[in-house]
């Protein structure tokens, strides 16, 4: 199915939708693709925020986009795996089911799933600014991010125990 469907159907049923692509086999290079995918969206996310800012300010426009690339398509990638890795790790003595690569798939998947709340987000904070509009759409996509990562966890723990999601 392809992503943007895949994406939308999130919205209907996390949980599905990651026990399919966990049932697709373990493919490192599409969870890498996922994750890339998903940072370079938050990045175009931030560019109306960082025009207003270089607008208001004076600041140079180019400095923060690099500075936004550097943090967002670099970093950001480096310190999930660490959250999967460490989600992994921290679950099994718990009793979590789920693989390594569930674990990376469930995370990854969810940031790239909300991704159509960052875009809005971005939008917000470029044309509104700072104020309660961005404070709502903010929670709002933090809010359908853990949902989808919490139901994602819930499918692969299913889908390692061998249950039917």
């Amino acid at each position: 199915m392809p992503v943007t469907q895949d994406i939308v159907a999130t919205y209907r049923g996390p949980g599905k939708v990651v026990s399919r692509l966990l049932a697709a086999g373990p493919r490192e290079d599409r969870l890498l693709a996922m994750l890339m995918a998903a940072c370079v969206i938050l990045f175009v996310a931030r560019w109306p925020a960082l025009a207003r800012q270089a607008h208001l300010t004076g600041e140079e426009l180019n400095m923060l986009l690099g500075g936004t690339l550097l943090a967002t398509v670099f970093l950001f990638p480096l310190l999930l795996y660490f959250i999967a890795f460490l989600v992994g790790v921290i679950g099994k003595p718990l009793g979590w089911q789920g693989s390594g690569y569930a674990a990376r798939l469930v995370l990854f998947w969810a940031l790239l799933a909300s991704t159509p709340l960052v875009l809005l987000n971005g939008l917000v904070a470029g044309f509104i600014g700072a104020g309660p509009g961005l404070t709502l759409v903010g929670v709002v996509w933090f809010a359908v991010f853990a949902w989808f990562w919490w139901r994602g966890m819930v499918a692969a723990h299913r889908y390692g125990a061998g249950v039917a999601a």
